[in-house]
């Protein structure tokens, strides 16, 4: 969908509260968490009372545009506005959703109709040319990159009023992913949990979460980096019993990320501690400090072909000219990293 102007969550949460409405809101996009959090919100603009006449949620696939429209051009029965609410749009064709492009250029003042389409971006040539000429606020919700993650973690637990040391970031991280959703609920869970100020440490995300604080893959990508075998093989079998305690797929993701700095920190113009962390995105001391025992253990040639291992085991461990059990595949890289010659 071609560029819009584009509002944020916060903006539009303050026009709801301030009744500066549009007559058309588009709520689109991969990320869930923020559309369903502004659907909500347009869901309380009227009063219980008002809502038994005024407020429709339609389903798009239940819905025929035909009935829209009447819908959203009808007058309100006791409100100053109707609100109209269409879900589940990404369900629909583009053509499909074309058909409203008629009233969205030249929507009712009275209504406000919002658009939701979850986990997709709108379709429809003809409704995009038709939001821009309609004055429609349209927001598009996108995933966070991964190295945007544990910043946003942060953030939330910031505006918490709460605190958490860097390897309790990494073990929510590892828990919940960049999926903003499950973020906002582990944090929110702990905030219930915790008196204001309070430090979310390992042992806090252990005891609430249930994440070991000693066997995830955090532990191992640090036992790893230390080339620490006995401690790196006790944290393999540990996910082998308890598969869902850590699912390799993200582990590995863990691993192929620190190696892949590790291979950038090596050509870092200058390779002080400020070029390493500033080129690599580094936020604390305790990443560089990984870093560099990494460097210390392998060298850039073993790098480079731990990484073709790592590439290696996702396809063998995905069904790719193996049938083999993923954890057994998995121990075999582990060895591999541990005793790489350096063949590239």
């Amino acid at each position: 969908m071609p560029t819009l102007p584009q509002p944020t969550p916060d903006s539009i949460i303050k026009s709801i509260k301030s009744r500066n409405l549009a007559p058309v809101y588009v709520l689109h996009g991969e990320e869930t968490y923020h559309i369903d959090r502004l659907a909500a919100a347009f869901e309380g603009i009227l009063t219980e009372d008002e809502k038994v006449f005024d407020q429709y949620i339609l389903y798009a696939p239940d819905t025929e545009i035909s009935t829209l429209i009447g819908i959203c051009k009808g007058v309100p029965a006791i409100a100053k506005r109707q609100v109209v609410i269409l879900k589940e749009v990404q369900t629909q064709r583009a053509d499909w959703i074309d058909k409203l492009a008629p009233y969205v250029a030249s929507p009712v003042s009275t209504t406000v109709l919002v658009i939701c389409s979850r986990g997709a971006a709108l379709k429809g040539k003809s409704l995009t040319a038709a939001l821009k000429k309609g004055g429609a606020v349209v927001y598009e919700s996108k995933k966070i990159a991964d190295y945007n993650a544990a910043p946003y973690i942060e953030s939330i637990i910031k505006e918490k009023g709460l605190t958490a040391d860097p390897k309790a970031v990494a073990m929510l991280l590892e828990f919940v992913g960049a999926d903003l959703s499950r973020i906002h609920s582990e944090v929110g869970k702990l905030a219930t949990l915790l008196p204001p100020g309070a430090a979310i440490t390992p042992e806090v995300v252990e005891q609430n979460i249930g994440i070991s604080r000693e066997y995830n893959g955090f532990e191992l990508v640090d036992a790893i980096a230390e080339h620490n075998a006995a401690k790196s093989f006790r944290i393999a079998a540990y996910f082998r019993s308890n598969p869902k305690a850590a699912p390799l797929v993200m582990v590995t993701a863990s691993l192929f990320n620190f190696f892949a700095d590790l291979l950038t920190a090596y050509y870092v113009p200058g390779g002080s501690d400020m070029d390493i962390s500033k080129a690599l995105n580094l936020r604390n001391s305790f990443a560089l400090k990984r870093i560099r025992r990494g460097m210390a253990n392998y060298k850039a040639v073993q790098v480079v072909e731990i990484i073709g291992a790592i590439r290696d085991f996702d396809a063998r461990s995905k069904g790719v000219e193996s049938r083999q059990n993923e954890h057994v595949l998995f121990n075999e890289l582990i060895y591999h990293i541990l005793s790489a010659p350096g063949r590239v």
